[in-house]
């Protein structure tokens, strides 16, 4: 994302930027693409979405498509500093340098990160400012949920592309390969944009609902989710990511029908993806990564008609090699102990439910399908069966809501809390989430206004005060911010002016409590007039015309005020999957949809190769005893900027697609049984590293290193393998000692350094003399020298605090090799030279 010339060992987590993960793709095609997530690296490779359409475009043989995250603070301001452009992770190509630039709109407080990121990457942000010259520009598309209300956005994207993207991307592509080779100006592909079907265009369709009510931009919807292509070699990120595993969507869309949740309406109606295929994609997935989890993925996981028959399936396959199996937030009523043995078959994968409402009242008026019976009976299966971590998530400051629902939100936390206790006779860690409501456009409570921000502040305040000291752990957003969320979708395109000053006054990321600062929003709403509390709390009639009636989501505005009524009226309506509510949408009309009864269906056999972890012969792993192997391997070039974390899950993975038959822990979380030596520091290369592993013989030694070299990106390379002695030292009690090269540091200083005999540094409990743990020193020409350190009994080597000492520099400024890793046997010798068993021709 940014010329990576630049040391970025002094940026926060540089891994974000670094490019080179296993399964990115680089390409070269007439028409280019740039992905672009509004948020940081392990926000936006967490999206789903994104890695389909990045699939679906390099599929493309006329299109290439990359991916670009908004940078940090940090990095963006040395950006700005050296004059470097915004540009993509895969080639380093300026977003201004691309055709299309596609942005996902997951959260209305991304969008002064949109214009952020266009201006970084040297695009104008208004649309009206690059229409002027044909190629100057790319085309700036935006999708997601937030595109359902376009308009706030609407003066600086060309077209929005609402509902489904799988085969409207392939068109919009289509028609900018032929507006390319045509010569036409820039209003014709926005023409030839208009005609298909979900683009919205506001050049050309405006910003009004028509009088007639006509003129309306319908939501694009696919048929089938087995139709689709799927990222079956995900991308593998080396950082952590917040959704770091295999994710397959399950189903899209949800026949439930909470009142709050315009997911719920804007991707109806119900379409499965069959078990077969579900399979099929996480075996190949899993092959092409290493994951050892694989989460089943859908607004509403546990109504999938056929999931314990395929958890059961997938257990089947690869509980062996330890995969586990997660699923997200499922509805109470959804919660029985035979799923629950299911997800646990490997480990417990963390667990949460969503009450959102504390009363039986309030959830009738959202339509919440439970009642406190069924609550208190899914919290004793899920203790029952051993669960000691529980997520819980509500809301405050929804529709009719009173004191009495926020004092139900308690009895709820401290119900789950004494059900816990008596189930398990231990501690079970509690999280309550408590977060305001914010009415979104297309739902049933669109016409409502947000609580004001005092009112959801006091009641948010009520929960924590009565839970703070009870052993909760609490968190959930902040009211300031949902005030510009409800805002932002239930707004139109006034709120334009606003969102460009916010940006101008320096806001953006502002999903991030550490660098979102209401006082630039404050300011900026002063400078133009526009109050957002105009929009997040105004309240509309039925008869009224909304801003966002220009886009055809497929739900009726009758049904949904039909469903307002109920919920004035606390009365609830049917899972529509069982009894049709005459919403607005056809859905006999498509496949997979609207069966009333799960399907009948075959599973396929598992697959002889599976997850290739059983690579000795049948019956070998009780035969043979475990054996400890010793790797030296190097990490250089940019991998050097991978924290020690970050390179140990690279190895692993590695190690797990290799097919290696390692051992695992036991308990209730086994974990491989892989152990490393000490860590490299962020920016700092190594030639001699080390790691064990504890494998199952036979395992051929040579043939392995070679075999895990070629699953590694350039740049980590296993130098050799050799097994260890079962009594051995492990790496972190030999290695004492540790050799250096640097460049880039003052001689003078280092001379200087290495003339003296005590030189203190404090330490948190005590002094230490750093010139004591220096071994060797000696300078290699004008701008280099090598160090060798030691440690000294418990006072152990931080090249932090001795590096800049002795060359004058900080040691980000400096680049810095780790040579050589050392322990003593009658001298310093290295790790792999203390195996006894000098096998590395041979097999173990």
């Amino acid at each position: 994302m940014v010329c990576l010339t630049v040391n970025l060992s002094s940026f926060l987590k540089p891994s974000r930027y670094i490019n080179h993960e296993l399964n990115a793709v680089l390409k070269d095609a007439p028409v280019k693409v740039a992905l672009a997530f509004p948020d940081v690296y392990e926000i936006g490779m967490s999206h789903l979405g994104l890695r389909i359409l990045y699939k679906i475009i390099n599929d493309l043989p006329f299109a290439s498509a990359e991916r670009v995250f908004s940078p940090w603070i940090d990095l963006e301001a040395g950006m700005k500093a050296k004059g470097s452009l915004l540009s993509s992770l895969e080639s380093g190509r300026p977003l201004n340098k691309f055709d299309v630039l596609g942005f996902s709109l997951q959260y209305e407080l991304s969008y002064t990160t949109v214009l952020n990121m266009l201006n970084l990457g040297g695009v104008p942000v208004r649309s009206e400012d690059r229409m002027d010259d044909k190629d100057a520009y790319p085309l700036i598309i935006a999708g997601g949920p937030c595109a359902v209300n376009p308009l706030p956005m609407s003066p600086f994207i060309d077209a929005f592309l609402i509902g489904d993207g799988e085969e409207a991307v392939v068109e919009i592509l289509a028609a900018c390969r032929i507006w390319k080779a045509s010569g036409d100006n820039r209003n014709s592909l926005l023409e030839a944009l208009s005609r298909i079907q979900g683009i919205y265009v506001p050049l050309v369709h405006g910003c009004n609902v028509k009088d007639d009510g006509g003129g309306k931009v319908k939501r694009r919807l696919v048929n089938s989710l087995d139709d689709l292509p799927y990222p079956d070699q995900p991308i593998v990120p080396y950082m952590s990511i917040v959704h770091d595993r295999i994710n397959i969507e399950v189903s899209r869309g949800c026949s439930m029908g909470c009142r709050f949740c315009q997911a719920g309406m804007i991707y109806r109606p119900v379409r499965e993806r069959s078990p077969q295929k579900v399979l099929d994609i996480a075996e190949k997935a899993l092959k092409s990564s290493g994951y050892e989890e694989v989460s089943f993925t859908s607004l509403s996981a546990g109504d999938y008609s056929c999931l314990l028959q395929l958890a059961g399936e997938f257990n089947t396959r690869y509980a062996k090699d330890h995969i586990a199996l997660s699923l997200p937030s499922l509805r109470v009523a959804a919660v029985n102990r035979d799923l629950l043995r299911e997800i646990r078959t490997v480990r417990k994968t963390g667990f949460t439910i969503a009450p959102e409402a504390g009363t039986d009242r309030l959830r009738r008026v959202i339509n919440k399908d439970f009642t406190e019976d069924d609550y208190e009976q899914a919290l004793r299966a899920l203790f029952d069966e051993g669960w000691l971590n529980l997520k819980l998530y509500f809301m405050v400051g929804l529709p009719t809501e009173t004191d009495d629902d926020i004092d139900g939100i308690i009895g709820m936390a401290l119900k789950a809390q004494r059900i816990a206790r008596k189930s398990t006779r231990r501690f079970v860690n509690i999280s309550i989430g408590v977060s305001p409501f914010v009415p979104k456009a297309h739902t049933p409570f669109q016409w409502c206004g947000q609580t004001p921000a005092e009112d959801l502040q006091r009641r948010k305040d009520m929960v924590r005060n009565a839970l703070s000291k009870k052993g909760f752990h609490l968190k959930g957003h902040d009211v300031r911010t949902s005030l510009l969320e409800a805002a932002f979708s239930r707004g139109d395109q006034r709120l334009s002016i606003l969102i460009e000053k916010a940006w101008e006054l320096g806001c953006r990321l502002d999903g991030w409590s550490d660098v979102f600062e209401l006082g630039r929003w404050e300011n900026a709403m002063e400078a133009t007039g526009v109050d957002v509390k105009d929009f997040a709390q105004k309240e509309y009639d039925k008869s009224d015309i909304l801003p966002w009636e220009i886009i055809d989501v497929g739900v009726t505005k009758d049904f949904l005020w039909r469903e307002n009524r109920k919920a004035m009226s606390e009365e609830r309506s049917s899972d529509c999957g069982k009894l049709c509510l005459n919403c607005g949408l056809a859905c006999d009309n498509l496949k997979g949809v609207g069966e009333k009864e799960p399907p009948a269906i075959s599973l396929p056999a598992a697959t002889s190769e599976g997850l290739l972890l059983s690579v000795s012969p049948a019956g070998f792993g009780n035969r043979f005893k475990p054996v400890r192997i010793r790797v030296e391997f190097s990490k250089a070039g940019v991998l050097r900027y991978l924290s020690h974390l970050e390179l140990m899950i690279l190895l692993q993975r590695a190690i797990k697609r290799a097919g290696f038959p390692i051992e695992y822990s036991k308990g209730f979380h086994p974990v491989p049984d892989v152990s490393f030596g000490p860590p490299l520091g962020v920016g700092v290369s190594g030639l001699g590293e080390y790691f064990d592993m504890k494998v199952t013989p036979p395992f051929d030694l040579t043939l392995n290193a070679s075999l895990l070299n070629s699953l590694l990106p350039e740049g980590v390379e296993i130098k050799c393998m050799s097994a260890v002695p079962a009594n051995a030292e492990s790496l972190n009690s030999f290695i004492t000692c540790y050799e250096y090269e640097v460049r880039g540091g003052n001689p003078a200083v280092f001379v200087s350094f290495m003339s003296e005999k005590e030189i203190l540094a404090k330490r948190e409990k005590y002094d230490i003399n750093l010139r004591e743990m220096v071994e060797e020193g000696e300078t290699a020409g004008d701008d280099s020298a090598r160090i060798v350190l030691a440690d000294r009994g418990e006072r152990k080597v931080r090249i932090g605090e001795i590096l800049p000492v002795a060359f004058g520099k900080p040691i980000e400024e400096l680049i810095v090799t780790r040579t050589g890793l050392f322990g003593w046997v009658k001298g310093w010798v290295k790790p792999i030279d203390t195996c006894k068993m000098q096998l590395i021709n041979c097999k173990v």
